[in-house]
């Protein structure tokens, strides 16, 4: 076999799956720029696909996994070509210390949008949690709960292939198909618990409730987009799509009921959301706490500590599943923490640390 002469170049490949890996070439007389510029249009072009594809799975309503499929396929339309962007400012899509393995979705996201608080990123990382956790659970009834991510990841998507790659994406499919479509059959809580064994259940609601929290906390339609139904009571039947009634004269009657609280429902806050939470009400607010650190899981252990948080029910709800104990926090939790350091933002986790050996009102 003849030897050609020329320059050795590690580039990129992208085999028929999309799959990233690295191969030994011979340049005679081609521009590297060139070659770069076409595995960058290659990752482009396949992660299209990918989105395309998660879409159709996700509006197919007669397929059950359309969760566990579109989580999928969007997450690797998202790997696809965030390291397209990669490729394109001249960065390596390798780790350095394993030069044959390309960088993870999570690792791609962080080098991309390095402020962790950027919405985008945190949309990501909780639909790659969702993804992870679909491969060990059955998330189908809770659709409900994941279409706000689902279609806000869409729409980003969508920005971001015009910003990085000045790809316009209703060349490939129309714009109506960037809707998707939830079903509105939820599921409530004592249903779930009825119909999966508690550790499942107790799962998908303290999965459920950190999406609706964190959705409430950041406030952004890049981290999640609000879908839902209201039902309006008129007096002008014109306006009315069908009619309802309480007297017996009505077709169709409806009743004012008491309804029981299901602490699930009341008590929505992970111990991780209430740190989260607080911290983005307080930036709204531009309260800047006496304590360098800011609000974090130290100050609200001494708030717990302090007020005896977990005996009160108003503020917190001990769930018992087997022989583990967890706790959830209330919206009344929440506004009662902002309105102590209201009070005394200067000097209030201070007299936290003190009330450890003397209780004291914080800010006194």
């Amino acid at each position: 076999m003849q030897r050609i002469q020329g320059t050795q170049l590690a580039v990129y490949a992208i085999d028929h799956y999309g799959t990233l890996g690295k191969m030994l070439v011979i340049l005679v007389g081609r521009d590297m720029n060139y070659i770069m510029e076409n595995i960058s249009k290659r990752l482009v072009d396949k992660s299209i696909e990918a989105f395309i594809m998660g879409l159709e799975i996700y509006n197919k309503p007669t397929i059950r996994y359309r969760i566990e499929g579109f989580s999928f396929f969007i997450i690797n339309a998202w790997e696809l070509m965030l390291k397209a962007e990669l490729i394109n400012r001249g960065d390596s899509i390798y780790y350095k210390d394993k030069p044959d393995r390309t960088l993870s979705v999570e690792n791609v996201i962080r080098k991309i949008y390095t402020d962790k608080n950027t919405r985008i990123r945190l949309n990501l990382e909780k639909i790659i949690e969702l993804r992870n956790i679909s491969t060990h659970y059955i998330t189908e009834d809770y659709e409900i709960k994941y279409a706000p991510l689902f279609q806000a990841c869409v729409l980003n998507y969508v920005n971001e292939l015009q910003k990085f790659h000045k790809e316009d994406i209703t060349k490939y499919i129309a714009q109506n198909f960037l809707t998707i479509s939830a079903r509105y059959e939820p599921l409530s809580n004592e249903q779930i618990r009825l119909k999966y064994p508690p550790e499942i259940a107790e799962k998908f609601i303290k999965e459920a409730n950190e999406i609706d929290t964190l959705s409430s906390a950041y406030d952004s339609e890049k981290f999640s987009v609000e879908i839902k139904q209201n039902l309006y009571i008129t007096k002008k039947k014109s306006e009315a799509d069908f009619i309802v009634g309480i007297d017996s004269r009505a077709d169709a009657k409806v009743t004012p009921l008491k309804e029981l609280k299901d602490p699930s429902d009341t008590h929505k806050y992970s111990y991780r959301s209430v740190v989260i939470t607080v911290q983005e009400r307080l930036k709204k607010k531009n309260i800047k706490l006496g304590y360098e650190a800011g609000f974090n899981t130290y100050v609200l252990n001494l708030i717990i500590e302090f007020y005896n948080i977990k005996q009160d029910t108003k503020y917190a709800y001990k769930h018992i599943i087997g022989r583990q104990e967890q706790f959830t926090y209330s919206q009344q939790f929440i506004d009662f923490i902002i309105d102590e350091i209201v009070k005394s933002p200067d000097s209030f986790v201070e007299s936290l640390k003190k009330s450890k050996e003397k209780k004291i009102t914080p800010g006194t």
